[in-house]
């Protein structure tokens, strides 16, 4: 038999036996933007050819009155054989009435499942963070949101406050956590993390675990997370409670005979900004953060109050009582902040000065007081209205703690003048034990408006 020269027409009108050769003088017919070959040994397997010369095995086959058609892959890269067994599988499945398009989208969607599940393994506690905070954000306060931040944080950025000498921050008590997979955050790995944090922060460490056990409440129900997390939050093992430990009852406070000496000793401070925060902040009970963040459009002198960004309501207006109205209003306006940083004048970076721990412990020793810090001028305050038989809800209202009783909290209505009534007998009373005179007391240094 005369071999075909490799520039004769193929006959697409009948079943071939296909061969390379064959298939290589396969052309699509002028006016035609492709034709089919069909193969004699597998009926269901064609050979397509384009008017651009592109030559691929096709499977072609009918499911009920429904032409199916699917590619196999390109002639250069299948040999004839496997384009056979590949047509002659498809045609199995037809014959099952299983349609093969069916299988391979099935097929796809496994394939698809098992790498995000793969990339949900592989998914980082930080990544899994970044995405908690965005999405929790708009529901909290600012310092919740700033704790989420501060205690995830990497640390090593250069800084000359806050550091104790180290001249640049350490990483929050949670960075260590935040590069192990979010699926092996075990139980045993947290116990160790617990240990090992609570050495030298046990504090912070406890507010971190606080956080995280949030965060894992959240991933428990995020569609994508909750198949990464075993079903108990492993934040909440008894192990991991265990090597938190307990915090202590803190028990400082200022005693009304301390009061003197205290004052005293504060109003001599060198710092007057320093000394006027530490006064008002025994004064009016509030939280040391929140008070440190007053600004002078919250003052309303008009009419007696000041409003206080609450990290529980929000914010709150407690009274604006006549010392504490002294006091504030003897202080520079240099910036927007009521205790503004004394570096502004010389940086012209508006901010508030830091908290004065240090000054209020140099005060401390000279008034001969140990251990009290500036969350125990809170708990001062509270403690003192003890002797005036304050109502507790007027004391918790000041402070900014939530209503203890259905009472309290849906039927009592104060309003500011009523308020004031019972603070400025409160702050009456504590000048009164520390010898400060309430008409004219004289600030430690004078202070003078910058300009």
């Amino acid at each position: 038999m005369v071999r075909p020269l490799k520039t004769a027409a193929v006959d697409l009108a009948d079943a071939q036996d296909l061969t390379a050769g064959l298939i290589d003088r396969l052309q699509c017919p002028p006016g035609k933007a492709q034709a089919f070959l069909r193969d004699r040994k597998a009926p269901t397997l064609r050979v397509r050819v384009t008017a651009a010369g592109a030559k691929s095995f096709v499977f072609e086959a009918k499911l009920g009155r429904q032409t199916i058609r699917r590619t196999i892959g390109d002639v250069r890269t299948w040999t004839i054989e496997a384009a056979r067994a590949e047509a002659n599988r498809q045609r199995v499945l037809i014959d099952k009435g299983t349609d093969p398009r069916e299988v391979e989208r099935q097929r796809e969607e496994a394939r698809r499942a098992e790498a995000a599940q793969a990339a949900l393994q592989a998914r980082t506690v930080g990544e899994a963070w970044g995405e908690y905070v965005e999405a929790r954000r708009s529901r909290w306060g600012d310092y919740h949101y700033r704790d989420h931040i501060a205690k995830a944080k990497a640390g090593g950025e250069t800084a000359q406050r806050g550091t104790r000498g180290r001249g640049e921050t350490i990483g929050g008590p949670l960075y260590p956590l935040m590069s192990y997979r979010l699926a092996d955050l075990t139980p045993a790995v947290l116990s160790e993390w617990a240990e090992r944090e609570t050495l030298t922060r046990p504090t912070a460490t406890r507010l971190s675990w606080r956080l995280l056990r949030g965060f894992l409440n959240w991933c428990a129900e995020h569609p994508d997370y909750a198949s990464v997390l075993p079903p108990q939050n492993p934040a909440k093992a008894k192990t991991v409670r265990e090597a938190l430990g307990k915090a202590k009852v803190k028990q400082d406070a200022l005693l009304k005979e301390q009061l003197p000496a205290w004052f005293a000793a504060v109003r001599q401070m060198p710092n007057a900004t320093a000394s006027a925060y530490l006064q008002t902040l025994l004064l009016v009970g509030a939280r040391p953060g929140e008070w440190l963040a007053l600004r002078w459009e919250d003052l309303n002198l008009k009419g007696k109050g000041v409003r206080i960004r609450d990290k529980v309501e929000g914010e709150r207006e407690i009274p604006l009582t006549p010392y504490v109205t002294y006091v504030l209003t003897s202080l520079p306006r240099t910036n927007e902040w009521v205790f503004a940083s004394p570096s502004y004048v010389r940086d012209m970076q508006a901010k508030a000065m830091s908290l004065p721990h240090k000054q209020h412990d140099r005060a401390c020793t000279v008034a001969g007081i140990d251990g009290l810090t500036l969350h125990g001028l809170r708990r001062s305050f509270k403690s003192l209205t003890e002797w005036l038989e304050i109502p507790a809800g007027v004391v918790a209202q000041i402070m900014g703690h939530k209503p203890s009783a259905t009472a309290e909290k849906h039927y009592t209505v104060r309003p500011l003048d009523l308020l004031r009534m019972h603070h400025e007998r409160i702050e009456a009373w504590i000048l009164e034990q520390a010898g400060v005179a309430v008409a004219a007391a004289p600030a430690a240094v004078p202070l003078r408006a910058v300009g």
